[in-house]
């Protein structure tokens, strides 16, 4: 093909991609245009998840009737002239691009009316042509409304999520907002329910309410603005080297407690200058500053503002805005870092000790084992079963576990143990060497190969709870168990929706009966939001998985010698005993010929 210029349709519609991935970035530019534009009341409302209807509606300043086409023009803004105003950027947005890039994928109308004109404009856009524009009397402020997003653009739309997930998306960007605006107002509409409303009252606490749930606010310590001088210049070359290098970067914000974490990092938040960003690096530096306060594998909740001098922060890295590049990065690094240490080390309360894992002396068995004629380890194991026919089951974690016969022979040697390592690991020896296991990593295997039978088997046991629990989600995690209702209703947690973003769960697996449910479904669902794009067809054994990992005894747990004995040899009957349900070895295994060895005996 010979070398041409895209017309400006296509050319505008490649570029759109960049800016409007999905429904939620739609709403993300035009949120950022009603809060440039002064806006103290900001309405959006959705349908089908976004596809059929977004309208974002505010009470600014306006655009005025004769700017009102030029505003769908690409590279049109307010809110830059030249080159320099990006070194001290103050507004969300600045590029010129949202307008343009939304009108070139869907069906757009614009409402609006500047404050000191009698009349407004109405203009329509149908997948970037002009198809009506005239006078209208409206409000002083803005309405756009977008319409059949991505309809000329099947490629994109087959990609989309289902709605429940795109509307999750779409809360999710609205909350972000609410935190960092709360002295503004806002509304989110999904599919003519009210699902956020704050009050514009200006105190953060009350929007973390809102989003997060009394339960969760309460265990957020507030993180007075701490000042700390900027240090060592970043090589960034874009960021003008006329920065002050005395400006101050000032941290606040919200910091959970040490009881208070998750199972991924995506509950720390982080503004700079009040626009939302992601940033690992910076994550990072929330993560180190609970070092020893968390357990391993966990993540806290946190809620960061950093301010700091426009021109030492580039926020032009990205058409979506949501990275950003810092002139004096490790400074901010360790600003946010000290900042939220301090706040743990004087105000968070002293951790509760959880109540010790208990058990009682290995069951009578009953199983038997072909030990292909090894001397001596046939009365090792009648001696092992035989010394627990006085007492009855063991229970492992919560659930009591009865012996099962593996359903295709035996896939593990008989193993004695000897002992505990590092309250982690389980020392067996076995006929032919030393088994090192991982005791979270078998227990969970141990249920999911037991959980898995009673599913199939239709025998599931079920805890109901005494009195029904309010589950207070986040948006991404309400999409994810609107998606997976049906299965986790199928596995025994018997959940329904309770409005916006809560839900009523009224039963558990019993294997989770142990524990505490709030913190334990919050949990699974964390693991499902981890593995969003799983198929269908194996989103129930990912259910499984997530809850035997969560009812598993964890590691650095002390096991009594029945214990540990009531574990391998349960381990012993499972089908794949080599590895967890996640696919991590459950043992290390060193033969009695390599010991000989390293000990120079051969």
């Amino acid at each position: 093909m010979p070398i041409q210029i895209l017309s400006p349709q296509v050319a505008n519609q490649i570029a759109a991609g960049e800016v409007v991935e999905r429904p939620a970035s739609a709403v993300k530019e035009l949120i950022e245009n009603s809060l440039d534009a002064g806006a103290t009341d900001i309405r959006v409302e959705v349908r089908d998840g976004g596809r059929r209807l977004i309208r974002v509606q505010d009470n600014g300043s306006g655009i005025p009737t004769a700017e009102a086409r030029l505003a769908f023009e690409r590279h049109a803004t307010s809110k830059i002239v030249s080159l320099d105003d990006l070194d001290r950027l103050t507004t969300l947005g600045f590029r010129g691009e949202a307008l343009a890039s939304i009108a070139a994928v869907a069906h757009v109308t614009l409402l609006t009316r500047a404050a000191g004109e009698e009349v407004g404009a109405f203009i329509r856009i149908h997948e970037g042509r002009e198809v009506a524009r005239e006078p209208r009397g409206t409000p002083t402020g803005t309405v756009v409304t977008v319409e059949h997003l991505f309809a000329n653009l099947p490629a994109r739309l087959k990609f989309l999520k289902q709605p429940t997930t795109e509307a999750g998306h779409i809360q999710h960007i609205v909350t972000r907002y609410a935190l960092a605006f709360p002295e503004r107002r806002f509304n989110l509409v999904n599919d003519g329910r009210l699902i956020l409303q704050t009050s514009g009252s200006g105190k953060l606490y009350d929007v973390l309410v809102k989003v997060y749930g009394l339960d969760m606010a309460r265990q957020m310590l507030p993180i007075e603005i701490n000042e700390y001088p900027t240090g060592t210049r970043s090589a960034n070359p874009r960021i003008s080297e006329s920065a002050n290098p005395q400006s101050l970067i000032r941290v606040s914000g919200y910091a959970g407690t040490p009881a208070l974490h998750r199972s991924n990092r995506s509950y720390i938040t982080l503004f700079v200058n009040r626009r939302w960003f992601q940033d690992t690096t910076i994550a990072y530096s929330v993560i180190q500053a609970y070092h020893t306060f968390l357990p391993s594998g966990r993540y806290p909740v946190a809620l960061i503002f950093i301010e700091i001098d426009p021109a030492d922060v580039d926020v032009n890295v990205h058409p979506t805005k949501a990275e950003v590049r810092f002139q004096f990065d490790r400074a901010v690094f360790s600003a946010v870092q000290q900042a939220v240490r301090k706040t743990l080390v004087e105000l968070a309360p002293v951790p509760q000790v959880e109540a010790p894992f208990s058990a009682t002396t290995p069951p009578a068995s009953g199983v038997q084992w072909s030990l292909g004629g090894i001397d001596g380890w046939a009365s090792r194991r009648d001696a092992l079963l035989g010394a627990g026919r006085e007492h009855g089951d063991l229970t492992v974690g919560a659930q009591p576990i009865s012996p099962q016969l593996p359903a295709s022979g035996p896939q593990l040697p008989l193993l004695r143990v000897i002992g505990q390592l590092n309250a982690s690991y389980v020392i067996a020896e076995g006929p032919d060497g030393m088994y090192l296991i991982d005791q979270h990593a078998a227990h969970e295997r141990v249920l999911y190969e037991q959980m898995l039978a009673q599913h199939v088997e239709d025998r599931l046991p079920i805890q109901p709870l005494l009195e029904p629990l309010v589950l207070n989600l986040s948006p991404e995690q309400a999409a994810v168990v609107a998606e997976d209702l049906e299965i986790l209703n199928n596995l025994g947690v018997a959940i329904e929706p309770f409005g916006g973003a809560s839900y009523l769960v009224r039963s558990i697996p019993a294997v989770l009966r142990g524990d505490e449910p709030q913190s334990a479904l919050t949990e699974i669902v964390d693991g499902l939001m981890q593995n969003s794009d799983t198929v269908a067809s194996s989103r129930e054994a990912l259910l499984i998985t997530e809850i035997c990992k969560r009812a598993a005894i964890k590691a650095g747990h002390p096991l009594s010698n029945p214990e540990m004995q009531e574990l391998v040899r349960r381990l012993e009957t499972c089908r794949s005993p080599r590895t967890c349900p996640h696919g991590r070895p459950t043992m290390i295994y060193m033969s009695a010929t390599e010991l000989a060895r390293q000990f120079g005996r051969t």
